[in-house]
């Protein structure tokens, strides 16, 4: 559905020649939207601006839309759009199940990797904004009719196993008595030993060769505790609520034999070439190259995710791609993609993206660390959340500041401001739709119907309607340009105007058919908010 501003903007720029760039008015009695196009095309055509301004609006054809548009001042343009349209467009909007979001024509194929944490390691601060982000554009993507494929690269794979399970046969553990916590302090006295020991360290190495080659009691164990880590990510994903399952499970291990195959085939094609004995492939414009194989015939990240970026495209047949990693993985990715189009593993048409995000920081503006400098977990923060609110807002407070920050830029997790529902917080969203609830249920309670948006006679009605009008425009951006804070932007302006309608309308107060539009006009921000809500993957409840 084109938003009404985006109809309104393009029947202007076919009568003025140049993009209108509409802004809202500033008073309600300027109207709606207000434009300088014709002191920008006054010089240009050596015209006072005022004289060009009635031109336009005489050519203009704007009935169906709009009332008489009215030049002002020096040679602005307002334009205000009729309530009828108004109240109609708000009306089909709210018919629509998806609330005015248009299904895409030509759905595509997008792989999104995301979450990514490592076997035998509790998630940390790190994997909350990909694992947020990550299932924010999952659902925007979806919504839009595309056919999404979650990829959860799990670190399954690497030398770490070898020093694990050799400390498992030190130690003559019962890998059945393990939880995920107790897998990472697994990890941390084999990696103690690992430094200590030169010995152990020789053992692990040689148990690196056993799983790789397949032996049964290494890749016993291995299995095992990738097992309990999967346990102890999925009760974070369910605590998260967001739809990663098993199957969208991407091991790093599941590339293992394409990695031999990768390495030939570019040597041979002479896109690769022998460097101090390693493979490696040099991009024109990036200084250090991709590594293929190490000179000690090893692989690494490099040319992981090149086959990864192949199979994608081979076996899922991706239109589009998306890598949700920390920032500083930019530079990682952009020699990938670029080597992937080199190699012809990446066709021209298929998009493919990094969205790198900033950092978790605490409330003093620094890296957020346990008392003993150690990595903060994911359950922990979850926990400190939960200190100041219920899951359900506790969790909107998490996503809600992690989503409403350009991802690019760190933000400081402050439970106690994050959880508070004024200001420009998930909470307050939150209340926002409770509060449209709660008056349709007294609504109901008391035995009054509301229908369809009808009169729109107030400015506070007006300016709530055509927010409504522009939904689907601003899901459409975000799915675009990946853009979450765009949506997050868009529905805390929603509560705002609701509010002041709210306080200036008096709804159950009303009578007759003033009463039942504005209920017509509750219901739809109601809608709005809850669909909006579930894009960001939070919980839209009907009391608080």
């Amino acid at each position: 559905m084109v938003s009404l501003p985006s109809r309104l903007s393009q029947r202007v720029e076919a009568v003025a020649g140049i993009d209108p760039e509409l802004r809202p008015a500033t008073k309600p009695q300027f109207g709606h939207f207000q434009s300088n196009v014709a002191l920008r095309l006054a010089k240009q055509e050596g015209r006072p601006p005022r004289e060009v301004a009635e031109r336009i609006v005489r050519e203009l054809d704007l009935a169906d839309l709009c009332e008489t548009p009215e030049v002002a001042g020096p040679g602005f343009i307002n334009f205000r759009i009729r309530a009828d349209v108004l109240a109609q467009t708000v009306n089909e909007q709210s018919a629509d199940p998806g609330a005015g979001i248009a299904r895409a024509e030509h759905p595509q194929t997008v792989v999104i990797d995301y979450s990514s944490p490592n076997v035998a390691k509790q998630m940390h601060v790190g994997h909350l904004r990909s694992t947020i982000i990550g299932d924010c554009f999952n659902r925007v993507l979806r919504a839009l009719g595309h056919h999404v494929i979650a990829q959860n690269h799990l670190g399954d794979w690497g030398r770490q196993f070898g020093m694990l399970i050799e400390q498992v046969v030190d130690e003559h553990l019962d890998l059945a008595t393990l939880d995920l916590a107790g897998a990472e302090a697994l990890y941390r006295r084999a990696n103690v030993h690992l430094n200590q020991d030169e010995a152990f360290a020789e053992r692990a190495r040689e148990r690196v060769v056993k799983l790789q080659s397949g032996d049964e009691a290494t890749r016993q164990a291995w299995r095992r505790l990738i097992e309990i880590s999967l346990e102890g990510f999925n009760r974070t994903y369910e605590r998260l609520n967001v739809l990663l399952t098993d199957a969208d499970l991407d091991g790093e291990s599941v590339y293992n034999e394409d990695l031999p195959g990768i390495a030939d085939d570019l040597e041979a094609r002479g896109i690769a070439q022998v460097d101090q004995g390693a493979l490696v492939v040099f991009v024109d414009g990036i200084d250090a190259p991709a590594i293929i194989r190490n000179s000690a015939g090893g692989y690494g990240y490099d040319v992981t995710d090149l086959a990864a970026v192949r199979r994608r495209v081979d076996d899922f047949g991706a239109n589009r791609i998306v890598y949700v990693t920390d920032a500083r993985q930019w530079h990682h990715f952009h020699l990938v993609f670029e080597v992937a189009r080199k190699a012809g593993y990446l066709p021209d048409d298929v998009r493919a993206e990094h969205v790198g995000f900033g950092m978790v920081l605490g409330p003093g503006g620094t890296p957020i660390k346990t008392r003993d400098g150690g990595t903060v977990t994911l359950e922990s923060l979850l926990d400190e959340a939960e200190e100041h609110a219920t899951p359900e807002i506790a969790l909107a407070a998490i996503k809600y500041a992690d989503l409403s920050n350009s991802l690019q830029k760190d933000y400081v997790f402050d439970a106690e401001r994050m959880t508070q529902t004024t200001g420009d917080t998930g909470p307050y969203l939150q209340y926002a739709h409770s509060r449209c609830a709660g008056i349709l249920r007294e609504a109901e309670a008391r035995g009054v119907a509301w229908d369809e948006v009808g009169l729109l006679a107030e400015p506070a009605e007006q300016e709530l309607a055509l927010w409504l009008t522009r939904f689907g425009e601003t899901v459409q951006v975000v799915a675009d340009e990946l853009t979450p804070h765009k949506l997050c932007t868009y529905l805390f302006e929603l509560a705002t105007k609701f509010s002041t309608f709210y306080e200036q309308c008096p709804v159950l107060k009303s009578t007759d058919e003033v009463r039942a539009s504005r209920l017509g006009l509750v219901a739809a921000t109601k809608q709005v908010l809850a669909t909006g809500l579930d894009l960001l993957g939070i919980v839209a409840p009907e009391r608080m």
